[in-house]
């Protein structure tokens, strides 16, 4: 989990923050991370995962039984007379009720997973936006309910920020998410493009579908925008922290800017310089 953390485009839960938050903010992501792990079959061998949930071995596969399962194992951590039967779920119980934290965005996380397993293409991109809303939006509103900070507004610009993270890791991802048989282009912008599935398949991007990667991160970029005034409404560490959130995406877009939006030869990804460069100047925007 710690490894794979690392690989994230922004930091999950850096040094400079309070060790308690950095406890319960790798309790959520270990918790995020082992669904979408669930989701997309990436579980470790053995299924030992699914016995932990008390499953057959044999299930572990079925990824709707595991989320299933794993869904009512996530119920007993909201119940005080229940014990988890997954230890990272045992892990996150603390955190969810030293903070108060909500089943729903939990139950959100699972809800995209489950979604992945029925629906492999978006039409629109109002359809994108309506994912992003389950498989990314419910981490930001975690991260503010740990942090004590969540109000209307604050939502409002995390979910922004929250959908462009998400919108820029499938971009760097097309390759990789084709050869799962997902494609989260918006259907209607490949039309607009002429883009077709078989150009995703090329080992590099041809000239359209380096148009169509920019049209999308082009609109990433505006998310992120839309939802930086979220780091000039806290202060000390958090800001910091939230500014690393903003600078991922925004170095991560540089990324795939410097590859000539060509991401088909592998996920085009920021240098630790130019994440602390970004991170630099978002705090001086919203300083």
């Amino acid at each position: 989990m710690l490894d794979k953390a690392a690989h994230e485009n922004f930091p999950v839960a850096p040094f400079f923050i309070p060790r308690a938050w950095r406890t319960d903010l790798m309790a959520v992501y270990g918790y995020a991370r082992l669904v979408d792990d669930i989701g997309d079959g990436d579980l470790p061998p053995g299924g030992a995962d699914a016995e932990l949930l008390g499953l057959d071995r044999d299930r572990a596969d079925d990824a709707l039984a595991m989320l299933d399962a794993f869904e009512a194992d996530l119920r007993r951590v909201f119940r005080p007379a229940a014990e988890p039967r997954h230890p990272l779920l045992r892990a996150l119980r603390p955190t969810v009720h030293r903070h108060g934290l909500d089943q729903g965005p939990f139950l959100g996380l699972i809800e995209a997973n489950r979604q992945d397993q029925r629906i492999r293409r978006y039409a629109t991109y109002q359809d994108l936006l309506d994912y992003c809303e389950l498989s990314a939006n419910p981490v930001g509103r975690l991260v503010l309910g740990i942090t004590g900070t969540a109000s209307p507004e604050r939502i409002r610009h995390s979910d922004a920020i929250c959908t462009a993270l998400q919108i820029i890791e499938h971009l760097q991802d097309v390759a990789e998410d084709l050869r799962r048989d997902r494609v989260y282009l918006p259907a209607e912008d490949m039309k607009r493009f002429g883009v077709t599935e078989a150009d995703l398949a090329a080992p590099r991007g041809g000239v359209r579908l380096r148009a169509l990667v920019a049209k999308e991160a082009e609109r990433a970029a505006a998310l992120l925008n839309e939802g930086t005034p979220l780091v000039g409404s806290v202060h000390g560490r958090l800001k910091v922290l939230l500014a690393g959130f903003v600078a991922g995406g925004r170095a991560a877009l540089r990324a795939v800017a410097a590859a000539g939006h060509d991401v088909l030869p592998g996920p085009p990804r920021p240098t630790k310089l130019s994440l602390l460069r970004e991170v630099g100047a978002t705090l001086r925007r919203e300083g």
